[in-house]
């Protein structure tokens, strides 16, 4: 249902209080303003804010560069109503048919007495005919408001509203500098698509800024674009990008991975270009710490061409009851709203332990995670990393919510070897054949990120004696380092155990 349609059929259902949870407090007003305009029956629409107090909403321009008040001629008032137990004895006695709009007025919802006058003047609706809207980007209502609320959720923009809000902003540019905006067609789709994720307000600011420039739309501006999006979305929330997406060339290894994988692309990135094959859900990689599950998530994204979406699971939980799942369905509007794109959950066990939580904070985000998991539909590729089975819940490994099992075991020698040669590669330096080869040898039993530490320990050393990097340098780093598996070799055992015949290996 568009937003409009929704917040309509909200001030039609006879609930005394509407909640909006938006960080576009303009578009609600505007949306606020449609809605009693087209409906008599409202009333009058009024705003409130700290600042000024009660008034008559601003009217604002439909041309978006052309914002401005046309009224801001306040009704009578006998008192001050900046305070916010003043402005609602103000409407309990003198306010009669009127849509009242409370932004940012969450803080105040804490008072005994703020709460009361809210519920007097609620329960007294079928005869005042006063709606509350409370907008804030973060809305927590009292137990008592519960029964008297109904809310409205705003949706993102998706491609098409985007670029019809570039054209209008370009109308808007030309009309006030007498001149038509350059548009390259191709930046503008890359722009449009770029923008996906962001509220109506966002992607405004960000398409005035590309036009505002040099009046025109580039390839440029994307790239600009790309870095103002990535500030806006890791600023706070659950969500963020990650822009390192390692290219699978990068990675030694994972060939079977990486077979599965190109089988699956082309359908995945190109919806329904495959016919009714359903798209690909995700992939759950399982296995020893160190062996490159973390940079094979990224190395999806960037094999694939898509974005990535990093999942913090510390940022999913609220000591608030609700606000925990608040934020998981949150990060999941915002990955389908940057469809296609990799979703990677690091370390999943840790976002749903069970067991050991008196709230049922886990248990219920379970739930919301599971139900998406399996109906979703959307080209959201989950790649979800994990060093121990026994903390995950069977419902989650089943197939149907995820499309394989993969087990990243330590390297074999072929791996070790190109593992070691892209190390060294990637810090420009060079040994013979022979050399790789002899470190592979010596290497069993390490992990990639073991086997990186000892070229990165030799090249220390060889730097401290002004000598080269050669072969004996690492291999008496390898000689001199316990890995992982000889640590814990109990453990990685059990590990191994579990997955045989559970998990596909991926090389």
């Amino acid at each position: 249902m568009a937003d409009h349609l929704e917040l309509d059929l909200a001030l039609r259902l006879h609930f005394p209080i509407v909640v909006i949870e938006s960080h576009d407090e303009v578009r609600v007003e505007r949306m606020l303003r449609k809605a009693v305009a087209a409906n008599h029956s409202l009333g009058v629409l009024q705003t409130w804010s700290a600042a000024s107090g009660l008034n008559y909403a601003s009217r604002f321009s439909e041309t978006s560069l052309q914002m401005q008040d046309m009224d801001t001629k306040s009704p009578p008032q006998e008192s001050d109503t900046t305070d916010p137990e003043s402005l609602l004895r103000h409407i309990k006695e003198q306010v009669q048919k009127a849509v009242i709009l409370l932004p940012d007025f969450h803080p105040y919802l804490t008072s005994p007495i703020v709460v009361r006058l809210i519920k007097e003047i609620a329960q007294n609706h079928y005869v005042n005919q006063i709606v509350l809207v409370l907008v804030s980007h973060s809305i927590s209502i009292p137990n008592e408001l519960e029964r008297l609320c109904t809310y409205v959720e705003l949706s993102l923009p998706d491609v098409v509203a985007i670029r019809r809000m570039i054209a209008d902003e370009a109308r808007a540019w030309q009309k006030v500098q007498d001149k038509r905006v350059s548009i390259d067609q191709t930046a503008m789709e890359h722009l449009a698509q770029n923008l996906l994720g962001l509220t109506h307000g966002d992607v405004t600011r960000l398409i005035r800024n590309a036009i505002y420039d040099d009046g025109a739309i580039t390839q440029s501006d994307v790239a600009a674009v790309m870095e103002a999006k990535y500030k806006l979305l890791s600023e706070g929330g659950a969500i963020s990008y990650s822009f390192d997406t390692a290219k699978f060339s990068g990675i030694g290894g994972f060939n079977r991975l990486k077979e599965w994988l190109a089988v699956r692309k082309e359908f995945f990135v190109k919806t329904g270009s495959a016919g009714d094959l359903d798209v690909p859900k995700g992939i759950l990689l399982l296995g020893v710490q160190g062996c490159g599950k973390s940079l094979a998530a990224k190395a999806v994204a960037g094999s694939w061409g898509v974005p990535l979406l990093r999942l913090d699971v510390a940022g999913l939980y609220n000591k608030y009851i609700g606000e925990t799942e608040k934020n998981i369905r949150e990060a999941i509007a915002l990955a389908e709203a940057l469809a296609p794109c990799v979703f990677w959950i690091d370390e999943i066990e840790k976002a749903i332990q069970s067991g050991n939580d008196d709230t049922g904070t886990s248990s219920r985000m379970l739930g919301v995670l599971l139900t998406w998991m399996a109906e979703k539909s959307s080209q959201v590729f989950i790649v979800a990393t994990s060093n121990d089975i026994s903390r995950l819940p069977p419902e989650l490994v089943r197939k149907g919510r995820l499309d394989e099992i993969f087990f990243v075991d330590l390297p074999n020698v072929k791996a070790r070897e190109e593992i070691a040669r892209l190390h060294l590669e990637k810090r420009n330096l060079e040994l013979s054949l022979q050399g790789l080869s002899k470190i592979a040898d010596l290497s069993d039993g390490f992990s990639g990120a073991e086997i990186e530490q000892a070229v990165v320990s030799a090249s220390y050393v060889a730097h401290a004696n002004k000598e080269e990097l050669s072969t004996d340098l690492i291999i008496n780093e390898i000689k001199n380092t316990q890995p992982l598996s000889v640590v814990r070799d109990a453990a990685i055992n059990e590990l191994r155990s579990w997955a045989e015949g559970r998990t596909v290996k991926v090389d």
